[in-house]
């Protein structure tokens, strides 16, 4: 695996591929996230991200484990103000990018360089522009 353009001492970001990913060991994640505390990155979620990954077939020992391991951000009310800015500065409805938009402002508010692991780069491009690194996974 090659090495991202993030720098050390930043923060690795997991959207809801990115975090299932992780629970189910991905080869992929699995050495991004050693890579992140290789180079001291903090590695977060957003809490949002828990409604898209908590479902009846998930791994729960093995998502307990992962998320024991990633620091949860709480949706706060400055992060939701953030997330609907963010939407309507990229013409994007919540009712559809909602959650796309909690992640991006919870990534945008943490200690750069961030970089964010996720399936959807486009929208997450969309929403942050080039303030974040965005891997797809």
């Amino acid at each position: 695996m090659t090495r991202s353009p993030a720098a050390p001492g930043g923060t690795l970001v997991l959207d809801s591929e990115g975090l299932a990913k992780a629970v189910r060991r991905d080869r992929t994640v699995t050495a991004w996230l050693a890579l992140a505390r290789a180079d001291d990155f903090r590695v977060i979620t957003s809490a949002a991200i828990l409604v898209e990954v908590v479902h009846p077939r998930v791994n729960r020992p093995a998502l307990e484990w992962t998320l024991s391991r990633l620091v949860i951000e709480p949706v706060t009310e400055p992060i939701a103000r953030h997330a609907a800015t963010l939407l309507s500065d990229a013409g994007l409805h919540g009712h559809k990018y909602a959650i796309d938009a909690m992640l991006s402002a919870t990534a945008l508010a943490a200690p750069g360089p961030v970089t964010v692991l996720t399936s959807d780069p486009e929208d997450l491009a969309a929403l942050c522009g080039a303030r974040v690194t965005v891997i797809k996974v």
